[in-house]
């Protein structure tokens, strides 16, 4: 069987001298301004935007020097500046990557430090919230520019910025030998989301939006960011607020000695190998090759941040167990069937088909037996599930397939996929939620809805994917992957994109804080309400299983 590439699994200038987004132009041009085109002034120098019938758009804004030649593997340097007015109609490169999720596309950039702004037209008589967007993708793809803000930006009435950050071997590469002063090295990634930060905080005014008030979120790894600013001491003060989608700051991320270890492994697979000579080896390899030897996840190195002494002094699993994290309100939740997203991609180009002969022994239902199954995809058999149940688990397997039993009620696909959700993502998540319950106000959500837009390409799932991973992604941005939403659905739409930004204006939601002695936790889905998640998810057996 082979793995998907992408789960498992972002001081103020004056309002006085920057102007909010209208015009850089006189009164009796403004309206025909207005129309054709929107001028803010940044500390960098004027952009140039798009004007929609109800929001403002600035994209491709650098808010770092291009990390090229002696800057890459260094920290970000303060942006360029410019004369006139810069055009900020497009978005700009995504950094170097493969091909992910169906919305993204391959890159071999380094110049990729930029940064988009989404705002509504209509100006306000105070500071709107500002909400700062981390993407996920494993921190080996993504790109800020995909996830288009207009439907939190105009709904929620709040700025949206989303964010590229250097990606895989260019942004996480902890190699000894490119160590900058004081030996640190690593965490390229996590100090471009800082240095992005403080440009909306020098910025975000001029755009409308309230430098006082902003809100950190992001989904996959974009949650582990989250995470991961909620512990660096440079975050301090440069966000507000957190909401983190399907990720949790209760799983640990790599110490400094695993790091180099998977440093030391990058480097021989590309070829350098000579400790003399390996920095200036690696920083003569072009970014394709680079990309391609950190390939998709589980086949090539693991890369990604760490515990490096200065960017993150300390895990964030650690910082949260001790409440060493930015004492800030966190809104934070993960979808009903994660992992389903995983098991799907166990079914892509069908590794896991019998061989012709056997293809009449199934998993699934009795009484809904496909016609004709999609070509090279095919759903997993029961012993194909308990095999890997037993690859996962060693001698706690038998614990778990008791617990998750096979039966003709649905895919056997189905069944993985809530053994691995509930390990990999329920346990973590809400041991999380609880931790930080303790010590800030906390609200935790569980997407539920089963009939979310689904990806369009590669071979159509065997099963239901449920609230798969990325599943709500449709609901809170504009993706290119999904269709048009139902009016059932535009209505979830609704209530969700309220809430992320009632929480990013309030700190607050519209259900009970989270409590270990009232656990509420809020479903959206066809029907929202409350669930008992621990229960759904059984999580007191996987904790037992500690």
């Amino acid at each position: 069987m082979t793995w998907i590439p992408y789960p498992r699994w972002v001081v103020a200038m004056s309002a006085a001298a920057l102007l909010a987004p209208t015009t850089a132009v006189g009164p009796a041009a403004a309206a025909d301004d207005r129309r054709s085109a929107a001028v803010v002034q940044t500390d960098q120098g004027a952009v140039r935007g798009t004007v929609s019938a109800h929001h403002l758009s600035f994209q491709g804004i650098p808010y770092a020097r291009p990390p090229l030649g002696a800057l890459r593997w260094a920290p970000p340097q303060p942006g360029p500046v410019w004369a006139g007015v810069r055009d900020a109609t497009r978005p700009g490169a995504a950094c170097a990557q493969l091909q992910g999720l169906p919305m993204d596309r391959p890159s071999e950039s380094e110049d990729c430090l930029h940064l988009n702004v989404t705002t509504p037209r209509t100006t306000a008589r105070t500071p709107r919230p500002v909400m700062v967007w981390l993407h996920g993708g494993d921190f080996r793809f993504g790109r800020g520019d995909v996830y288009g803000g207009r439907r939190l930006a105009v709904d929620g009435d709040v700025i949206v910025v989303t964010v590229n950050y250097r990606l895989g071997a260019l942004g996480f590469l902890a190699h000894p030998a490119l160590a900058g002063p004081g030996g640190f090295t690593g965490n390229f990634g996590l100090q471009d989301q800082q240095a992005a930060l403080r440009w909306v905080r020098r910025n975000v005014a001029a755009f409308g939006g309230d430098p006082g008030n902003v809100t950190l979120f992001g989904q996959s790894a974009g949650a582990t960011s989250v995470c991961a600013q909620l512990a660096a001491p440079a975050s301090a003060g440069l966000f507000h607020r957190a909401i983190l989608q399907s990720n949790s700051c209760a799983n640990p991320i790599q110490t400094r000695a695993e790091a180099v270890e998977a440093a030391e492994e990058f480097a021989s697979r590309v070829g350098c190998t000579d400790p003399g000579t390996v920095a200036a080896c690696l920083r003569g390899r072009d970014p394709a090759r680079l990309t391609e030897t950190a390939g998709y996840p589980g086949s090539g190195v693991d890369l990604g941040p760490v515990v490096d002494g200065r960017t993150l002094p300390m895990d964030p699993a650690d910082a949260l167990a001790s409440g060493r994290l930015h004492p800030v309100p966190v809104l934070t939740g993960m979808n009903r069937d994660e992992s389903r997203l995983v098991v799907w991609g166990m079914e892509r180009g069908g590794l896991n088909c019998p061989e012709p002969s056997s293809r009449s022994s199934s998993s699934k239902p009795s009484s809904s037996e496909p016609s004709s199954p999609e070509p090279q995809s095919c759903p997993l058999t029961d012993d194909q599930y308990r095999d890997q149940v037993r690859a996962m688990f060693g001698d706690r397997a038998e614990e778990v397939l008791a617990r998750y039993p096979r039966d003709d009620k649905r895919f056997a696909s189905e069944t993985l996929g809530a053994v691995l959700t509930d390990h990999d993502y329920a346990e973590p998540i809400y041991s999380a939620a609880l931790a930080f319950a303790r010590r800030v106000p906390t609200f935790m959500y569980e997407f539920a809805e089963q009939d979310a837009p689904f990806f369009t390409e590669g071979p159509e799932p065997t099963f239901p994917v449920g609230a798969y991973h990325c599943a709500e992604l449709p609901y809170l941005f504009t993706v290119d992957y999904a269709e048009a939403l139902t009016s059932t659905q535009r209505r979830l739409s609704d209530e969700m994109v309220r809430t992320w930004s009632d929480f990013a204006r309030t700190g607050r939601a519209d259900w009970p804080r989270l409590r270990a002695a009232a656990p509420y936790v809020r479903v959206f889905a066809g029907e929202s309400g409350t669930t008992d998640f621990a229960a759904v998810h059984s999580y007191d057996f996987w904790r037992s299983l500690h």
